[in-house]
């Protein structure tokens, strides 16, 4: 594919970035849109992979039939079978009438399958029917349909060991698999990050009628491609709606980017992470490494608290010297006696157009948290589990929508778990 139809394609669907890898993920949308080969894109949550099968639909010869875009994490177990392939009336409790159900919706046309990692197992076992046979069962009948459906699958989740741990069917896999497309993530995009900057910027003062569109400057713009971004395209464009409505007309220097959470080198969550990438041994949520960051973070603020005393006056040090009581450190303040001469001969690290804060900001929520899992040497990894789940409950205020995307999992087995654990909301 040269640059003009790659152009071309990118104006078309609105895609900003110049990266590699991403050119490559659209060079091979395009090329395997005229087969009928199976799809499975692989990328990180926020990264916009529900475009590739737009593309992959829209270039092929099924482009006059209807396409359907189906999220799997969304619809509760109990029901996904007769949302895919149908129900008889009668066949179950409500089925007043007959249902046609996805397949028999789309066919002659494409079937995207988002978060197909998240499918029941009696459901893998109907999808792989379909795939080698184009046949399926109604719920509640045994009469065969027939369907010509192209199926284009997406998924977050780390495949292989979904297999190892006998969550998803290995022949399902190879037979989604046959063409695999990677979407990376926005953190290897570099400049990328910088160009979606601007392009939402402008986006948000045309839409609103904003006089001019927030802008970054060169600190800014270094700060942006040195960040993270644990949530993808899908929280750049979040944060920079904020900053477009609350910081109107300004240059958005790295301040104000740390106002909003956005620091060089940062943006990675302990809690609610989830540890490696898709397709790697990683690729899901690694309790035992957790437990290791939270040991690492508990032995670096010792050091860093050790390191602190160092600088102190003698009548400071013998105050510093009692033991820290981590359960005060939420109300706690820098001291007013402590003297600028002192605070000034700290050393600061200076690292070239990257954001530093000097003013001290005090964490209000997890030491608790720390020394009690310090003190808790037994807890299972199901207790940490929970914790996690009634935390992001209480957060999201009983959202269970925002909640599993916090926790990083589908509200389906979101509810399972808070059924399992007898979680009350």
């Amino acid at each position: 594919m040269n640059t003009t139809p790659l152009q071309d394609l990118k104006a078309r669907y609105n895609i900003v970035g110049r990266d590699e890898k991403l050119n490559m993920a659209l060079d091979t949308a395009v090329q395997v849109a005229r087969t009928d080969l199976s799809v499975l894109i692989q990328g990180e949550s926020g990264v916009g992979k529900e475009i590739i099968p737009r593309i992959i639909h829209d270039n092929s010869l099924r482009k006059g039939k209807r396409y359907i875009a189906i999220n799997c994490g969304s619809i509760p177990e109990g029901t996904i079978d007769s949302e895919l392939f149908g129900h008889e009336r009668g066949s179950y409790t409500g089925a007043v009438g007959e249902r046609e159900g996805y397949f028999g919706a789309a066919d002659g046309g494409t079937l995207f399958l988002d978060e197909v990692g998240e499918l029941p197992m009696t459901t893998q076992a109907r999808l792989l029917r379909v795939l080698e046979t184009g046949e399926y069962l109604r719920v509640g009948s045994d009469e065969p349909r027939k369907t010509n459906v192209r199926i284009v699958a997406a998924t977050n989740v780390d495949i292989p060991n979904a297999i190892r741990e006998g969550r998803f069917r290995e022949d399902l896999y190879y037979r989604l698999c046959t063409i695999n497309i990677q979407v990376p993530p926005l953190r290897e995009r570099g400049i990328d990050s910088v160009l979606l900057f601007k392009m939402f910027a402008m986006n948000v003062a045309a839409k609103y009628h904003i006089p001019e569109p927030i802008r970054l400057s060169p600190e800014g713009e270094q700060t942006v491609m040195a960040y993270k971004w644990p949530g993808n395209v899908r929280q750049l464009k979040n944060v920079v709606e904020q900053m477009s409505i609350l910081e109107q007309g300004i240059q958005i220097t790295p301040e104000v980017l740390y106002r909003y959470g956005i620091i060089a080198g940062q943006g990675e969550s302990f809690a609610l992470s989830r540890i490696g990438k898709p397709g790697s041994e990683g690729g899901r949520h690694d309790w035992e490494n957790e437990i290791k960051w939270l040991a690492n973070a508990v032995l670096k603020l010792r050091s860093e608290v050790d390191e602190l005393k160092k600088h102190l006056s003698p009548e400071h040090q013998k105050h510093a010297s009692a033991p820290l009581q981590l359960e005060d450190m939420s109300s706690t303040t820098i001291s007013p006696v402590v003297h600028e001469q002192e605070i000034a001969q700290i050393p600061q690290v200076q690292t070239p157009h990257v954001y530093v804060p000097t003013t001290p900001h005090v964490i209000n929520q997890p030491y608790d948290e720390i020394e009690e899992l310090k003190e808790e040497d037994n807890l299972n990894l199901e207790d940490m589990e929970k914790r996690n789940i009634i935390r992001a409950l209480q957060q999201s205020h009983n959202r269970r929508k925002i909640a599993a995307q916090m926790l990083g999992i589908s509200e389906r087995t979101l509810y399972r778990k808070i059924k399992d654990y007898g979680i009350e909301e």
